[in-house]
């Protein structure tokens, strides 16, 4: 399905029957909605939440790209490898096939990753370099991507942001330190992390999306973080 849960693709099932959800506000999670998997067979767990991690790669007052490091709950975690091979000897060749088929579906959806100058928005190259790993319970994807050409940094009209667009996946970044620059372009830039403002209208009409609604591509931009780029001409000495 091209939707927003493509990255668990891998486990090949068939999902349908979403509810919609959000970490809004996110102080005190509430959830506006949840996400329903269905199975053949059984109803898995009601909501999917993937706490992230991104470092902005440059340097030259050149942004090069993003390293991303996601980090998913333990029952979406359970469910991607649910019916996967990860006895002790088969494990790394399992999480092996397993992101490089998250990798390869999220390409279509670019990544959930949008990088704008102003409203213009900034293209990348295939993603790469990825890989899975255990966090106790929670597997972490880590993978990486490049622009396709470096985007000079200017003082103001770069914005970052991350969300599965129908917001079936509440994709967030716990916290401001979960941003990073590196330590080149942080001699000249400093980052502002906003948190999404939506009307009361806006809240409620998400509230009262039914479990069979098609869904709202433009939800995932209301209720999502913003991470804006504000930078010197000059380096500092």
């Amino acid at each position: 399905m091209k939707r927003a849960l493509r990255f668990v693709s891998n486990v090949h099932r068939q999902l349908s029957n979403y509810k919609h959800l959000s970490r809004w506000p996110r102080k005190s999670l509430l959830l506006w909605a949840l996400a329903v998997f269905v199975v053949p067979t059984v109803q898995a767990h009601p909501h999917s939440w993937v706490d992230m991690k991104t470092y902005i790669e440059g340097k030259d007052g050149m942004i090069t790209g993003f390293k991303m490091e996601w980090s998913f709950d333990a029952m979406t975690s359970a469910y991607m490898l649910d019916g996967e091979d990860v006895s002790f000897e088969n494990e790394q060749e399992t999480f092996r096939k397993i992101s490089a088929s998250v990798l390869e579906n999220m390409k279509y959806e670019h990544y959930f990753t949008y990088f704008y100058d102003g409203d213009n928005p900034i293209k990348y190259k295939v993603a790469h370099s990825e890989k899975l790993t255990r966090d106790r319970a929670k597997l972490v994807l880590s993978f990486e991507l490049p622009l396709s050409k470096p985007k000079p940094v200017t003082r103001d009209s770069l914005r970052l942001l991350i969300f599965e667009p129908s917001y079936y996946v509440d994709m967030a970044w716990k916290s401001a330190n979960d941003v990073v620059l590196s330590a080149e372009l942080a001699r000249q830039c400093q980052l502002e992390m906003i948190e999404p403002n939506p009307t009361s209208e806006q809240m409620s009409y998400a509230m009262s999306l039914p479990t069979d609604a098609d869904p709202d591509n433009a939800l995932g931009q209301l209720f999502t973080q913003t991470v804006k780029i504000h930078c010197a001409g000059i380096p500092a000495a």
